[in-house]
């Protein structure tokens, strides 16, 4: 009964007329920033930020969170079409569902990927409105010590599921701690590692750092990407799936569904490793292997399931604990403080409206989603046909602007630009950007807990491990390093990331 009230609550402030149209540009925005190649959601949501101080909380958020699910939908389009994913976790999706297309099944592909995505996104917002009360509830039990060994928790789960070197995302999460260490410290008021740098003892800007890293750095990369592009706009046929396709894909999409909605939830999980864990599981299954990447239903209906679901399910540690799981979640959390709003537990009883609100507009989202996506297919199509040398500029031009307003500093801009080099020369060399944008964003926040922790116990360092919560994370933390750390385990664990 008490979930039905708070529901209410959700409808009653997403159903405003403010907050229906923000989640409607979220959702439109995030469906063309899936269709285009080279944007993504988290460029787009680090230059939105600085929008974000002009808006109400719950309609900022609502539009950050529309584009992050809404990317999901609109990379599956131009994966199925133009063989080009337009989001990262529509890479999978490109294997069968360009070669339906090419099979003239374009319409069926289309279609089971948005039915699939409806339903996992229904799931997965359910999963959230059910289990983020009680989840917040124990929070409320935490203290500084659980919190700082939740954080290490959160951050090793962020290196064991990141796809690419183990080592270098190590690195990268340090290379964050490192950067949210820059300003001014808070106890003593002394500035470090400011080098004599005025604006250096404020901090490095989250904002700049995220837009650099992710947005600068990957036009950069698409830039220099020729890429030849065979559309099948003329063999869509149908878009209606008959009885036997959605027979043969109900079981994937069952089982795409609880594998993005079980990752979601887990640090570092989300979208991405949701849909490649989801077309190795239905490989596995399948009596006829042999035909997955020739058009095999199942290897578009299963991933599209899970990164819908991973995407939904990985706000319930940051509404709950006011832990990022990813690199989205970690931009939602600049998105809160911009607001000063803290993540975390409170959030649930100092603003039910912004926590139950977001909560709906998911719902109402979703079904957005879906009227969007099948009608304008041949509108995004076409707008791949813009040239990068005028979109790419013009992208720039917005993210400086974005970035100037964020302090009126030109500064800002100049940092920006120099973490899009250096996000550029990381890309290169295989390095995530995601690992990094974490460290920055849960830093600050360690290490004050980590002090609070020691006041408390005054300087006992074994309060840590004495406390029985605390300790509880931190032996599951070391056991997925150990686990990681097994030659087999990493064995399996590269073999999903590069499925082919």
């Amino acid at each position: 009964m008490e979930v039905i009230d708070h529901l209410a609550i959700g409808f009653g402030t997403a159903l405003s007329v403010q907050n229906v149209i923000y989640a409607f540009l979220g959702c439109l925005i995030g469906t063309l920033v899936g269709v285009l190649p080279g944007l993504g959601p988290v460029p787009t949501i680090a230059m939105l930020l600085p929008i974000t101080y002009a808006l109400p909380p719950v309609a900022g958020l609502i539009m950050l969170a529309g584009i992050y699910y809404g990317a999901q939908y609109g990379g599956s389009t131009t994966a199925i079409l133009v063989n080009l994913p337009g989001e990262t976790s529509a890479v999978v999706t490109c294997l069968d569902g360009y070669q339906m297309a090419r099979n003239g099944r374009a319409g069926q592909a289309l279609s089971i990927a948005a039915i699939g995505s409806f339903f996992a996104g229904c799931v997965g917002t359910l999963l959230i409105a059910a289990f983020a009360p009680p989840l917040a509830e124990v929070a409320f039990q935490f203290g500084p010590a659980e919190y700082f060994s939740l954080m290490c928790l959160g951050l090793i789960g962020a290196v064991v599921l990141a796809s690419g070197s183990l080592l270098k995302a190590i690195c990268m999460i340090l290379l964050g701690l490192l950067i949210g260490m820059v300003g001014t410290d808070v106890n003593s008021g002394v500035a470090r590692f400011s080098f004599g740098i005025p604006e250096l003892t404020d901090g490095i800007d989250f904002a700049a750092v995220a837009m650099g890293v992710f947005g600068f750095s990957e036009i950069i990369n698409n830039v220099e990407q020729k890429e030849e592009r065979e559309v099948f706009l003329d063999k869509i046929g149908h878009l209606y799936p008959t009885w036997a396709d959605l027979k043969d894909a109900a079981p994937a999409v069952v089982r795409g569904t609880a594998i993005g909605s079980a990752l979601g939830i887990l640090p570092g999980g989300g979208a991405v490793m949701s849909a490649f864990a989801s077309y190795t599981i239905e490989k596995k299954l399948s009596k006829k292997p042999e035909t997955f990447g020739k058009g095999n239903i199942r290897g578009v209906a299963g991933p599209e399931s899970a990164n819908n679901a991973g995407s939904q399910t990985s706000f319930i540690p940051l509404l709950t604990l006011g832990i990022p799981g990813n690199a989205i979640m970690a931009l939602m959390v600049g998105a809160m403080t911009i607001h000063n709003i803290q993540p975390g537990p409170q959030v649930m009883t100092s603003n039910p409206d912004l926590f139950w609100g977001l909560i709906a507009s998911m719902w109402i989202g979703n079904l957005m989603l879906v009227i969007l996506n099948l009608p304008l297919i041949g509108i995004w199509v076409k707008l791949l046909k813009v040239p990068y040398p005028i979109l790419f500029p013009a992208i720039l031009l917005i993210c400086s602007i974005g970035v100037y307003t964020l302090n009126y500093n030109v500064f800002d801009i100049w940092m920006t630009a120099a973490f899009g080099i250096v996000g550029y020369i990381w890309s290169k060399l295989k390095c995530e950007g995601a690992p990094l944008l974490l460290g920055l964003v849960l830093g600050p926040m360690m290490e004050e807990n980590f002090r609070r922790a020691l006041l408390l116990s005054r300087g006992d360092f074994t309060t840590f491990v004495t406390r029985p919560l605390s300790a509880t994370l931190l032996v599951i933390a070391a056991i997925l390093v150990l686990i990681v750390a097994s030659p087999t385990i990493r064995k399996k664990r590269e073999e999903t990331f590069v499925e082919d």
